[in-house]
């Protein structure tokens, strides 16, 4: 796909409701906000309850972490400062959370990878035809509840294969320079449209929702996008 997402959004301005609603979901593994995000699209796409599909774009929060990742601590203080900046974030993230259905377990966390080999792994389960979603579940409750480094390619090996993905495949997607520009030319493709954060979500290529909006809200957005006018603006971030 040639367009920036904000070209893409202008050019439907004015096209028919689709019969199908599409949401593209902008995201990286280690956002915790694109984990709340995700369990609120679930529940919108279930209120909805009309024929549906779900694709995943890659965007990394921390590309300028080394290759074979980072300790836990090291990230916090480089992204929050002291841990008297730390604690409320954290205690925030898990009282919102706790009211999606996710049980974050920052104290399990010990190291934060470089996410280009999952968005790299995730891109080999759109060509495979894999469910993309619940690939993007299983990978953000290991790392956030259970603690797991998702970085480590015998854990996503793991992981993939319970998803119908071999490890043969996994260690291919892994290690394939054209998958990695392929998720290279995807993230700079969402970048250059001005998104600086994540999660988004664009819904039927008409209508860019920023943020872990409100599963009220994602309804309201889908509304909008399948039977409204249409817009290039973008929904303001709900939790950060």
């Amino acid at each position: 796909m040639g367009e920036t997402f904000s070209n893409i959004v202008r050019s439907n301005d004015r096209v028919a409701p689709a019969a199908e609603l599409h949401v593209e979901v902008i995201a990286d593994f280690v956002c915790p906000f694109c984990f709340v995000g995700k369990r609120h699209l679930d529940e919108a796409l279930k209120a909805v309850q009309g024929p549906s599909s779900v694709s995943w774009y890659p965007f990394q929060l921390n590309p300028e972490i080394p290759a074979e990742g980072q300790p836990f601590d090291v990230y916090l203080t480089k992204r929050f400062g002291s841990p008297a900046n730390v604690e409320p974030v954290l205690q925030h993230l898990t009282d919102e959370g706790r009211r999606s259905g996710i049980d974050f377990r920052f104290d399990r966390i010990r190291h934060v990878p470089n996410t280009l080999p999952i968005h790299q792994l995730m891109q080999r389960a759109e060509t495979m035809e894999v469910d993309q979603s619940a690939l993007a579940e299983e990978l953000m409750s290991a790392f956030f509840e259970d603690g797991s480094n998702i970085g480590e390619l015998g854990v996503l090996i793991d992981i993939a294969k319970r998803h119908g993905i071999g490890a043969k495949e996994t260690r291919d997607a892994v290690g394939s320079d054209t998958i990695r520009q392929a998720v290279a030319a995807r993230e700079a493709q969402v970048r250059s449209s001005g998104l600086v954060g994540a999660p988004g979500f664009l819904v039927n290529r008409r209508l860019l929702v920023v943020g872990a909006q409100s599963t009220d809200n994602m309804v309201n957005a889908f509304d909008r996008a399948m039977f409204g006018e249409g817009s290039d603006s973008l929904v303001s971030p709900a939790l950060h």
